[in-house]
């Protein structure tokens, strides 16, 4: 029987397709609204991004368990309000581990590192609802539906 989340393996093409097409598509406006160097601003996207990678496989795995527990539904039928609570929660946590980076790696000031955090974060958690419900359409949990019929006719003999 199939898994009712994703995989290790898909979770990492998942997470690797989302850092690639994000590093493509924020990098020129964070370039542009910060006034600094393309290159400047591709190194360090591409250092936040590896911090963000880390920490989105934890995250969305650990949301996927939560919901299916809560929910008994698999990360691919997410309703939208739910995909608006899980980017905004994951884009929170996101800004408390990047800020002081982009503080650290830069000349911004604390305010300033916040201020750019926060565009970062409107920007990717836009871009993530957008991503995420494209990608779930177009590479769906296999068998979950499967899996909750069987799980239903379980419970209900019971």
């Amino acid at each position: 029987m199939s898994s009712p989340i994703r995989s290790a393996r898909e979770r990492m093409l998942q997470t690797l397709a989302f850092e690639g097409l994000g590093l493509a598509l924020v990098t020129p406006l964070y370039s542009a609204a910060a006034g600094e160097r393309l290159d400047e601003s591709f190194a360090l996207l591409v250092l936040l991004s590896g911090v963000v990678m880390g920490w989105s496989a934890l995250f969305n795995t650990a949301f996927d368990l939560v919901e299916k527990r809560r929910c008994g539904r698999a990360a691919s039928d997410r309703p939208h309000l739910a995909r608006l609570v899980h980017a905004a929660l994951h884009e929170f946590t996101s800004l408390l581990v990047c800020c002081p980076l982009i503080y650290a790696t830069t000349e911004l000031t604390w305010s300033q590192a916040l201020l750019a955090d926060l565009g970062l974060t409107v920007s990717y958690a836009t871009y993530g609802y957008v991503f995420h419900l494209a990608y779930d359409r177009l590479r769906p949990v296999r068998g979950a539906e499967a899996q909750f019929t069987a799980l239903e006719a379980t419970t209900s003999q019971g």
